[in-house]
């Protein structure tokens, strides 16, 4: 028995045949009718423009003008003018059909035509992250040295701790700053303070530096500095102040009343140093020569005198934009600093005590003292409150040799000197 010849299916799969390009000569056959109408297109708008007429179904579309005909493109591709695909979300579309080019210095994209350098990017090299680190100081830099630079590792923390300082003692002020070291005790390290943050201050940023002997009878801060040619004091000065007030005044002329510290970088400007002085100086002289001095300095480190009543050392005190409270780690020179606070406190300057710096000196002999007590009160009056070690060479009492400083104190107060700076 023969068996039935297979049944057509019902409903066949659809087939779908590449169309081939139409030979030369032949006419294209009409295409078939969509199985649905396509719907109404919409009328042109400002917002919609009119879309561009199509090719017959099986003519090849003409390529644009504006397509880059050297583009490296594949054989399959040469073979067929395609116009460049459509703009998505992530890929802007460029007015030329050109494909958007990175910019150089960042993520953003721009077309081809824009990507001519500018001043901007040439600028923008700045923005570039520096180096890392690498340690010059202690073991880490010395492993660094020893293999010719094989070995690179990066700062450890006291040598990062010392970069930052530097560049908090760089920075810049933004004009004429007054910084006044005070406590009303004798023996509190005001003077060792004022010589050291000038030598910090001058050493790191240059010159413009000016300590100030503020005393309103006899101060000690020429005693301890580097003498000069000329024994001139703060009360010449105010006695030829007429020879600066009006606009002849030069920093050549001022020079023959302070005191350069060699190798220090700042001037000092020493008190009247005989017992036998004339009458006190008054709030108004020190207004006087500070608005003479300010013209040629750029940061004055004021050293006061005990006498919290003096005139003087109240227009010191008004003039301050950073105070420095010294002290020693004995009791009395602690309550001597705790009471002055109060004082200001009382006068309304209130803030000028919350922004200070506490400096407490260590004795000789770390043993004799208890130093946790002191700083805990200090801290909770304070911005903030630091030591500095004993040395023995700033304890001497006679001219201070800023080369026979020791290292460690002028780590110390080169912290002392980055905490006046945020405060400036």
């Amino acid at each position: 028995m023969v068996a039935p010849p297979p049944q057509p299916a019902e409903h066949p799969a659809p087939t779908w045949t590449p169309a081939s390009p139409p030979t030369a000569g032949a006419v294209p056959s009409a295409p078939a009718p969509p199985a649905h109408p396509a719907p109404a297109p919409r009328p042109a708008s400002p917002a919609h423009p009119a879309a561009p007429a199509t090719t017959p179904p099986g003519m090849p579309s003409p390529a644009p003008a504006s397509i880059n005909r050297v583009q490296s493109i594949s054989e399959d591709e040469r073979t067929t003018d395609r116009l460049p695909p459509p703009a998505g979300p992530h890929q802007p579309s460029a007015p030329n059909g050109h494909p958007p080019t990175p910019h150089p210095y960042g993520d953003v994209e721009v077309p081809l035509q824009y990507a001519t350098p500018t001043a901007h990017d040439l600028a923008a090299r700045r923005m570039v992250r520096p180096s890392e680190w690498v340690a010059t100081t202690g073991v880490r830099g010395a492993a660094r040295r020893s293999t010719f630079g094989l070995v690179r590792l990066r700062p450890g923390r006291r040598e990062r701790q010392t970069r930052a300082d530097i560049s908090a003692v760089r920075r810049s002020f933004g004009g004429l700053r007054q910084v006044t070291i005070v406590n009303p005790k004798g023996g509190a390290g005001k003077t060792v303070a004022t010589l050291m943050l000038g030598l910090t201050f001058g050493q790191t940023r240059g010159g413009f530096v000016l300590a100030w002997d503020n005393n309103e009878t006899q101060g000690t801060l020429g005693m301890r500095a580097q003498t000069d040619l000329h024994g001139r004091t703060v009360r010449d000065l105010l006695r030829d102040l007429h020879r600066f007030t009006g606009p002849d005044g030069r920093i050549g002329e001022l020079a023959a009343y302070v005191r350069p510290q060699d190798g220090a970088a700042f001037d000092v400007l020493a008190s009247d140093e005989a017992a036998t002085a004339g009458e006190m100086l008054t709030g108004t002289a020190f207004r006087e020569i500070r608005a003479v001095v300010g013209r040629f300095y750029k940061l004055l480190l004021v050293d006061t005198g005990n006498n919290v009543r003096a005139d003087n050392w109240q227009a010191a005190v008004d003039a301050t934009d950073q105070l420095v409270v010294t002290m020693s780690t004995r009791n009395d020179s602690a309550e001597t600093a705790a009471r002055l606070l109060d004082h200001l406190e009382q006068t309304g300057r209130r803030e000028l005590v919350r922004r200070a710096v506490a400096v407490v000196t260590m004795p000789p002999h770390r043993q004799d003292a208890d130093p946790r007590a002191i700083e805990q009160h200090f801290e909770q009056r304070c911005r903030v409150v630091l030591r500095v070690p004993y040395d023995r060479h700033l304890d001497s009492g006679g001219p201070v040799d800023y080369s026979a400083v020791s290292a460690e104190s002028r780590r110390a107060w080169l912290r002392v000197a980055a905490a006046v700076a945020d405060g400036l």
